[in-house]
């Protein structure tokens, strides 16, 4: 299925009308976007589709608002593929993530270059067995798992693999982020590997202060800074943060010297950093 008819009209509705088609379809598809520059605005892809469906991205899509994937959470497993997608907005735009999933099975993203004002790609509850690779990403966020915890009955994210990605100018890499409360979920079996974080931002005058809670692992804080632009005035103020495990809880630093105050129930830097640093617990 070709859209090769694009303007300056929207492509919501062709583009809608293909996705509907593919995912009707028993055999494998793909929807084509020719050369050319479209107008999207947000749109969401939904199920339950009967075979592997692949989005190639050969135009250009102006976008004002999210490029959105999500699968009702009773449908049969199947497969989402995007390559060769480039999703642009500006730096200073809110709310503009560019792939944003959730309740997906088998998503492939692969060889896309994403450049957005919010999280390049956000993953969401009930996601399962993404695979991530050259990619390029930035600025503002990079990769987030995101908001977990917040509603009730969230589904389990399982299956992240994120490789050969290059992570460019953004305030976060690849994060997982979660909501305080009662809320339970999981995250497991997530796999970063050969990622590249080329970053221009100095971090500087900032104050973590009262600060409790309980983390999984020992390392409970760590501040991993470039060592082209290290990290300057770092305050740890009043800080109660205590391993679940047998273990005390520790914190790593690299390429910066906090500045201590108030009751701090672990020493600063008192666990050495590996030569490849993990990711943040």
């Amino acid at each position: 299925m070709n859209l090769s008819k694009g303007s300056s009209i929207a492509l919501n509705f062709p583009f809608l009308d293909a996705w509907k088609e593919a995912c009707g379809s028993v055999t494998p598809s793909t929807v084509v976007i020719l050369k050319g520059t479209y107008l999207l605005t947000k749109v969401n892809l939904e199920g339950q589709c009967k075979a592997p469906i692949e989005i190639n991205v050969q135009g250009t899509i102006q976008a004002t608002g999210r490029f959105a994937y999500e699968k009702n959470k009773d449908c049969d497993n199947r497969e989402f593929h995007s390559k060769l997608l480039i999703v642009e907005a500006p730096t200073d735009s809110t709310n503009t993530d560019g792939i944003h999933m959730g309740k997906s099975d088998r998503a492939n993203i692969i060889g896309c270059d994403i450049k957005v004002g919010d999280d390049c790609i956000s993953i969401e509850d009930g996601t399962k067995n993404v695979d991530i690779k050259e990619v390029s990403l930035g600025p503002r966020h990079g990769i987030s798992i995101d908001r977990l915890g917040k509603f009730q009955n969230e589904e389990p994210v399982e299956g992240t693999k994120v490789s050969n990605c290059t992570i460019t100018n953004t305030s976060n890499g690849v994060r997982i982020k979660t909501w305080p409360g009662e809320s339970l979920g999981t995250v497991s079996e997530i796999h970063l590997e050969d990622i590249t974080e080329e970053s221009k931002v100095k971090l500087s005058n900032i104050c973590f202060k009262n600060i409790r809670g309980t983390s999984a692992l020992p390392e409970a804080v760590k501040f991993i800074c470039n060592s082209s632009s290290p990290c300057q005035n770092v305050e740890l103020a009043d800080i109660d943060i205590k391993h679940t495990g047998a273990k005390p809880a520790t914190s790593q630093c690299l390429n910066v010297k906090p500045i201590t105050s108030g009751k701090l129930n672990l020493t600063p830097c008192s666990s050495p950093v590996p030569k490849t640093p993990s990711a943040t617990a």
